[in-house]
């Protein structure tokens, strides 16, 4: 607990945490499972070319998630490139400017542009009508993003794209394992993209899968991978080394065996941050949007800058400061980034809800490497710097 302004490290106070606190999930199997899945690597002479850890784990991920096809990548980004040139996309994609900004890289690299839509104000998502506002001429597909371990309205979305023939694709780098009324995410659309980044609650340190129900898709983008895994030859434009190593494989096995677990781990710690900030003013946790089941890979809140006292920027210098290393998730959004706000420069000011949540919108740590504790004790922080947001504001 801060008692005054000179105890807070910004001030020359003491860091709360002598450790930094990381934001990601960082989840990671134990030294022994490890290296025993790379001693079997190693003894069996295949690294690579779609060895069977990587089938193992596209057959289990298939099971898990209940879809036909899961095709696994070196890395997310990749795999929302390949949908795009396997289902031969020419002109422009409908998507959200609120997303990491590898979704509109993926597609700006198969030669396809942005064009960036708002999201709503308090689920951070993309809707049929925000789509329906910018839909445009030479518009080819629609990539909608599942955040915070919710999701969009995916049926909601799926009516749409139907009514107006265009392909819907899902970045659902976030959502791995979350659950909707409808189903399990992973089935939607015509194709839906995780990450199995080391940040992410499904990890294979580095890595991604496509999941797709359409069985001709599923073999265009086999081919376009590599020539290793594929189940019959197509006529693809072009192949990709998009292979997922055997190494990276097994960590994912060990993750899937794993994932409920983090899932809890992740819930308490997010309960924890729900409980002791929802009496602070200002603050709102962004709870996740859609589903029955998440898996609170992310713990996020808005900071509204009049209630609090402080801005979002302001108190990320304050926990910064403590240890704790909280991100301004997005910031900014994708329609003013490079090359995009050349590209659309005629968007630059018309997403006034996505620029308002670059400004508002803070990610805290949750996963392996934070507790309980731990999330109270950074909800005490901002709850003391709440308090003492008058003194602090002019130190940061």
């Amino acid at each position: 607990m801060k008692r005054g302004p000179k105890d807070f490290a910004c001030a020359g106070g003491s860091p709360t945490f002598a450790s930094t606190i990381p934001v990601g999930q960082l989840y990671f199997p134990e030294w022994d499972q490890y290296e025993a899945a790379v001693r079997g690597i190693i003894q069996r002479r295949y690294y690579s070319n779609h060895g069977p850890l990587v089938r193992n784990l596209e057959s289990r991920v298939e099971t898990y998630l209940g879809v036909r096809n899961a095709l696994v990548v070196a890395n997310g980004t990749l795999g929302l490139y390949l949908v795009a040139l396997a289902l031969g996309l020419q002109g422009k994609v409908i998507m959200p400017s609120f997303t990491f900004i590898a979704t509109a890289q993926a597609f700006l690299m198969a030669g396809i542009e942005p064009v960036f839509c708002e999201v709503d104000p308090l689920t951070h998502h993309m809707t049929p009508e925000a789509a329906e506002a910018v839909l445009e001429d030479g518009v080819c597909a629609v990539c909608a993003v599942n955040l915070w371990g919710g999701t969009a309205n995916l049926p909601g979305l799926e009516d749409w794209a139907r009514s107006h023939r265009l392909p819907l694709i899902f970045d659902s780098a976030h959502a791995f394992g979350v659950q909707r009324a409808e189903g399990m995410v992973g089935r939607f659309g015509r194709a839906e993209v995780f990450s199995f980044h080391a940040t992410k609650v499904m990890s294979a340190t580095e890595g991604g899968c496509i999941c797709t129900d359409d069985d001709d898709l599923a073999e265009r983008i086999r081919n376009i991978r590599s020539d290793n895994g594929i189940r019959r030859p197509v006529n693809v434009a072009l192949t990709v080394n998009g292979r997922m190593s055997e190494a990276q494989a097994a960590i994912a096995l060990m993750s899937l065996d794993d994932i409920e677990r983090r899932v809890a781990n992740n819930r308490n710690i997010f309960e924890t941050y729900g409980a002791a900030l929802a009496t602070v003013p200002g603050v709102r946790i962004v709870e996740p949007n859609g589903v029955v089941h998440s898996n609170y890979q992310n713990a996020v809140v808005e900071i509204s800058e009049s209630e609090y006292g402080l801005s979002r920027d302001h108190l990320w210098a304050i926990l910064r400061a403590e240890g704790v290393s909280v991100r301004r998730y997005f910031r900014p959004g994708a329609h003013r980034c490079v090359p995009f706000d050349k590209i659309r420069p005629q968007q630059l000011e018309a997403l006034p809800v996505t620029d308002g949540l670059c400004q508002t919108v803070l990610q805290l740590p949750i996963g392996a490497r934070v507790t309980p504790a731990d999330a109270a004790t950074i909800a005490g922080l901002m709850r003391d710097s709440h308090v003492h947001a008058e003194a602090l504001r002019p130190r940061v």
